[in-house]
């Protein structure tokens, strides 16, 4: 999501002493505000409800109630800046409770938070939440309203749900795995959702409810994308807490690398967020738009500790496609190219098919090889998608098996003997998408 959200208009005003929100998330912290949920009053500015990304990447709840001011904010000490990682959140209110710490209890991933950086609860007992009270009340996914302005989200959510008038704990919506010790979802939750309640998004971008209401939303500044990434399977993405990456502006959940102002290669490389040292991985690359020099895609190994004081193509630990002098591969620091005049510009999608147990490595475009196999490549790695660029007017979008580049779906998806990921071209044999599920093939 990207200033794009979900809504919906309340046609069956109610007030409430109990409300449950849950959902999963995904998200980086950008020094900007983002709004995951909120319910709020379209005709005043001081009738909101809402869950949010503060500034410095602390999740909050707050509410505001017109003349009543402020109900209660809490913000968490932790910090949410892992962009790889799916967070499960249960906020539930209960007014009736005779504990007044109980009354408002936030959940992370099932666990209860207690300690916050802000806090200020000033909820009465039975107090009702008026802020659906009329055909004004909205509710909203991928942003909220505070004090009249719109916040949007910036990364994915799914499985979302709002329990009108119930009080459920985070064991209703996930529990722990007996094996691995980490909480997972359950996607069928037994509850009640009440009259303006719902569940959306439990199968890609569907605005429909899947509960037993007809809560269906619609779409507000843009176009939802849906993805193959989800809780139970994580794709990799590009990493923008890489101390290198910051001449990129990465974009559509960090799948998209656009140039900034100025020329630096020490600035604009990029690696993904999942790293392998065994398996076979497949990945995409559309070079949107090819200017300056650059290695669009490639593979690296110890690429945390390589400064990268140059171009990738220069460092002994990185193979990879070079776009400019009619298209070339460097890799392992030779600094000749491996292959050259293969062609490729904007608009032409690159493929890798890396397989680090027979240290091979082969390059595509447009579904065709693309030079010969390279072999021989250092074992005992711990491989990662990279790339590199000079110059702002380089932009190229990664399907890391999601099966879109930016915003626009694959035209036509290739066959996937893994059934992991969706790209556009076929995906060669024995090779997977480079996810959660791929690594434990």
């Amino acid at each position: 999501m990207a200033n794009t959200y979900a809504i919906r208009s309340v046609t069956s005003p109610e007030n409430f002493t109990k409300l449950t929100v849950s959902c999963w998330f995904k998200g980086k912290q950008d020094g900007t505000q983002r709004g995951i949920w909120g319910i709020y009053d379209s005709a005043s500015t001081t009738k909101f409800f809402g869950i949010y990304y503060s500034s410095n990447g602390s999740l909050y709840a707050y509410w505001r109630q017109g003349g009543s001011g402020i109900i209660f904010t809490l913000g968490t000490m932790q910090k949410f800046n892992d962009p790889n990682a799916w967070y499960h959140l249960v906020l539930t209110m209960d007014t009736t409770l005779a504990t007044a710490s109980d009354r408002v209890k936030m959940y992370i991933n099932g666990e209860r938070i207690t300690v916050f950086e802000d806090s200020l609860d000033t909820i009465t007992q039975d107090f009702d939440c008026a802020n659906l009270g009329d055909t004004n009340g909205r509710i909203q996914w991928g942003g909220n309203v505070i004090s009249g302005t719109q916040y949007y989200w910036n990364g994915l959510l799914s499985h979302c749900h709002m329990c009108v008038g119930y009080a459920y704990q985070a064991s209703s919506f996930g529990e722990t795995d007996a094996t691995t010790g980490e909480w997972k979802i359950n996607t069928s939750p037994s509850v009640s959702y009440g009259t303006n309640g719902g569940f959306w998004f439990k199968d890609g971008n569907q605005l429909t409810d899947s509960s037993t209401n007809s809560n269906t939303l619609t779409v507000g500044g843009g176009t939802l994308t849906k993805t193959e990434d989800c809780p139970s399977n994580v794709f990799a993405t590009w990493n923008p807490l890489d101390h290198k990456s910051t001449g990129w502006n990465m974009q559509n959940g960090n799948t998209r690398l656009q140039g900034t102002g100025g020329d630096s290669w020490e600035t604009r490389r990029a690696i993904s967020t999942i790293g392998a040292s065994s398996g076979k991985y497949y990945a995409e690359l559309k070079m949107t738009t090819a200017g300056n020099d650059s290695y669009p895609f490639g593979v690296g190994y110890d690429v945390f500790e390589n400064s990268y004081s140059s171009s990738m193509g220069s460092n002994s630990n990185f193979w990879g496609y070079y776009q400019p002098s009619g298209g070339q591969i460097y890799g392992g620091g030779t600094g000749s190219p491996l292959e050259t005049s293969l062609g490729g510009g904007t608009g032409d999608i690159i493929g890798i098919a890396l397989d680090i147990d027979n240290s091979t490595l082969q390059f595509y475009k447009n579904g065709s090889t693309m030079g010969s196999q390279i072999t021989g490549l250092p074992s005992g790695k711990t491989w990662f998608f990279a790339s590199s660029g000079y110059g702002n007017t380089n932009t190229f979008d990664a399907n890391f098996g999601n099966g879109y580049f930016g915003t626009t779906a694959v035209s036509s998806a290739g066959t996937n003997a893994s059934g992991i990921g969706i790209f556009e071209y076929d995906v060669p044999t024995g090779f997977t998408a480079l996810s959660t599920k791929g690594l434990n093939l």
